[in-house]
C-alpha cells in the first residue's frame, strides 16, 4: 500500500452498497442486475441475508450458456463459489494479500455478519503505486 494508505482498513477502500442476487434468483436476473449496475460480479446472499458466494459474468457464460443450461432455470446458488471475504476492519494490506493468494479480482467485505461492500481491482489500483500494482496484477493473473 502507499505510505498514506498505511493503517487503512477494508472499509476505507471498498465500494459501499454491494447489491446481492438471492441464491434462488435466476442467472437471467443476475445478468440483468450486472448490466443495470454496470458490474461484472455479484455477491450471492441466502434467505438468511448471509453471503453464500459470488457469481461473475464469466461464470454465467462458461458454466451456463456454454453448457446449454437454461438461464431462467439455473439459479445463482447453483453456481455459488468463492466464499472468500474479509471483515470490514481487516487491514487493506491483508485484503490485498488475500486477493493475491486466492487469485481473485473482487473481494466481498463483511460487517456485522452482512455484506457491506466489495473491493475490486479498481479500488486496489487507487491505493497502490504503479510498481506494486504491476506486481498485484501479475500475481492475480499469473497462470497456476
Amino acid at each position: 500500500m502507499t505510505t498514506e494508505g498505511a493503517g487503512k482498513r477494508a472499509r476505507d477502500i471498498m465500494r459501499q452498497g454491494a447489491e446481492c442476487i438471492g441464491e434462488h434468483g435466476s442467472l437471467r436476473e443476475a445478468a440483468r442486475m450486472m448490466r443495470d449496475l454496470d458490474v461484472g460480479a455479484l455477491p450471492i446472499c441466502g434467505d438468511d441475508d448471509r453471503l453464500k458466494g459470488i457469481i461473475t459474468d464469466r461464470d454465467i457464460v462458461v458454466k451456463c450458456c456454454a453448457e446449454g443450461k437454461d438461464l431462467d432455470q439455473t439459479t445463482a446458488g447453483d453456481l455459488a463459489h468463492g466464499l472468500v471475504w474479509v471483515d470490514a476492519d481487516t487491514s487493506a494490506e491483508e485484503a490485498l494479500n488475500m486477493m493475491e493468494e486466492h487469485r481473485i479480482k473482487r473481494l466481498p467485505v463483511i460487517g456485522n455478519h452482512r455484506i457491506v461492500g466489495m473491493i475490486s481491482e479498481a479500488d486496489i489500483a487507487k491505493e497502490l503505486p504503479d510498481s506494486k500494482l504491476a506486481e498485484f496484477v501479475h500475481r492475480v493473473y499469473a497462470s497456476a
